[in-house]
């Protein structure tokens, strides 16, 4: 197809939207995708600029529309929203289109559209949206609060700023009040300097109950009003005079408040469930408002909000706005006043109570995280418990591991070599596998003197271990004496290593030889590693050299030292008791 110039294309895409008839579900994306298809790649940029020209001409033909049905504009808009996550338009379209329509239409239909986008915010969180939308989002919204009244429209104004406070990040700085600014531009209007006569038109008569309370006259009526001063800006209240009238007014209040009791027959919820955002100060309304719980609540709950302010570590207040020592005894002892009074307001004045503390204590928490610079918010890591592996489903226990490909690939960009086994692998990629294995630590063998420690304490006499119980005849224990002996004791394969019956008889007079060799500082016969008396280690080894001569001396007289074949025989024995070492190893 020939190139189209843009004012032909436009042309097109308004035909294709008026051949919807009002009729913009999913189902016709299609069209609008074949009909975005027919016109040649080269002219992309120009198709695109006409598709969303012709849309924004289409949606002021639509809001002109005589009693059309805000569902339709919004299924309008969800079909614009599809054709951008198709990069057939723009991202920005679908919030344009929402300013273009709120910029046209009444107050009414603004609300009722606004739920729409209160809906989707999911989807205007989305990545293909966040970063090239918030700003407009922002200016539409603040367009929209500029025509709203906070007085008459409040309900539609905190809808607002609900939905920017979840659409936007608690980190965004556009939304944060770092440096802690008052709204000072909030002022409370009163009556003016001359006083008014309100007693004229009650009746003289007075009852016994209200001879206590306190006199509602123009006096008062100023104090009480002169409170949102301070409330509005607590800043002043570190001056010294400010905070004279302050404490003034805010005890002649407290006491009033204490003289008007209340019960649940004076008490007033509201029911119809309207909402004014601002008093009305007229003072005849006055002495109504103190027996109002509403009204009571509302001023009560502003002097916990200023005391805390005057209690909490804020970073951005100035230097020297601080309280001294009785002024700060002056904030608690009110403050204990206050929540006493909130509890003796029904009804259930003992649960508002403590519902205010939380809302309280919650604040403490978000004035520490603007002390610290507001720093992103990250959910913890929670470790998963036993009892949550059971309920999850096998798709998610199973981990997907890498391909071998992907693995081996993996290894030899770092120059390794997989063998199947970690060990095997850790063993393979080693740099120097003959120094390793020569290391002290790959030496198992023990020494002789931690072997045959214990059985030197047994050969003890003083011990008084029976021969059966000696770790000598034991069979696996004699096995390993003998391997041992054979690797560290010089005496193991001489000539003269004389015949025997028993294995024990051997071992033992192995141990006596080494024992005699080695210091007494590394052996001690009694085992406990103390050093003996010179004296004594020479007595024992003496005495130890008489033994082994007598039993050499009976060993000789048993054997015939004419006799060929005992010779022979000795010699054979010591043959057999080698080859049968040697294979052992």
């Amino acid at each position: 197809m020939s190139a189209h110039s843009i004012s032909n294309i436009l042309v097109d895409f308004l035909g294709m939207l008026d051949s919807f008839q009002l009729n913009f579900d999913k189902s016709q994306l299609n069209v609008v995708s074949d009909k975005y298809a027919l016109y040649k790649p080269t002219c992309d940029y120009d198709k695109k600029s006409a598709l969303e020209q012709s849309i924004r001409q289409y949606l002021l033909k639509l809001i002109k529309t005589p009693d059309i049905d805000i569902k339709v504009i919004e299924n309008y808009i969800s079909l614009c929203v599809e054709l951008c996550m198709k990069d057939m338009c723009n991202s920005t379209l679908p919030i344009i289109l929402l300013s273009d329509t709120f910029d046209m239409s009444t107050l009414d239909k603004c609300e009722q559209l606004f739920y729409y986008v209160e809906v989707n915010v999911n989807i205007w969180k989305q990545q293909t949206f966040f970063m090239s939308c918030k700003n407009n989002l922002l200016r539409m919204c603040n367009d929209l609060l500029r025509r709203l009244s906070r007085s008459q429209n409040t309900v539609f104004c905190g809808r607002i700023l609900l939905f920017l406070a979840k659409f936007f990040p608690f980190s965004e700085r556009s939304g944060l009040n770092i440096i802690s600014e008052f709204n000072v531009e909030n002022i409370t209007e009163f009556g003016g300097d001359e006083e008014m006569d309100v007693s004229s038109n009650e009746t003289e008569e007075t009852d016994t109950e209200e001879v206590d309370k306190v006199k509602i006259d123009f006096n008062f009526y100023k104090k009480f009003w002169s409170l949102q001063d301070y409330f509005r800006n607590p800043v002043q209240c570190y001056n010294k005079v400010s905070w004279k009238m302050f404490t003034s007014y805010a005890e002649t209040v407290l006491a009033a408040f204490k003289s008007y009791k209340l019960d649940d027959v004076q008490s007033s919820l509201n029911p119809s469930g309207d909402y004014f955002a601002k008093y009305l100060t007229n003072q005849k309304l006055l002495d109504l408002q103190l027996s109002d719980t509403n009204f009571r609540r509302y001023v009560l709950l502003q002097f916990l909000i200023l005391f805390q302010y005057f209690t909490s570590t804020v970073k951005s207040r100035g230097e020297g706005l601080e309280l001294k020592s009785d002024q700060e005894k002056w904030v608690k002892d009110t403050t204990e006043t206050v929540y006493s009074l909130i509890k003796q307001t029904p009804p259930d004045g003992e649960h508002f109570s403590q519902v205010v503390k939380l809302i309280l204590k919650g604040e403490e928490h978000w004035n520490q995280w603007k002390n610290e610079g507001c720093p992103e918010l990250k959910r913890p890591l929670t470790s998963i418990t036993d009892e949550d592996k059971k309920d999850e489903p096998d798709a998610k226990k199973k981990k997907t591991s890498k391909l071998p490909g992907d693995m081996l690939k993996e290894a030899y960009s770092q120059g390794k070599v997989l063998m199947g086994n970690p060990e095997l692998t850790k063993l393979w990629n080693s740099k120097d596998n003959l120094e390793a294995c020569k290391s002290a630590e790959r030496d198992f063998t023990p020494s002789l003197e931690s072997y045959f420690e214990e059985a030197i304490q047994q050969m003890d006499p003083a011990a008084a271990v029976e021969e059966q119980y000696k770790k000598v005849n034991d069979s696996n224990y004699a096995w390993r004496a003998l391997r041992l002996l054979s690797r560290k004791c010089p005496h193991f394969f001489l000539n003269a290593t004389p015949n025997v019956e028993k294995n024990s008889e051997f071992i033992e007079n192995m141990v006596k030889r080494c024992v005699k060799e080695k210091p007494s500082s590394q052996i001690s016969g009694n085992g406990n590693g103390v050093d003996q008396d010179p004296a004594e280690v020479e007595v024992d080894t003496k005495s130890e050299e008489i033994q082994e001569e007598e039993k050499e001396e009976d060993w000789e007289a048993k054997a015939d030292p004419e006799g060929d074949a005992d010779g022979e025989f000795f010699l054979l024995l010591s043959l057999l008791l080698l080859l049968f070492l040697t294979d052992g190893e």
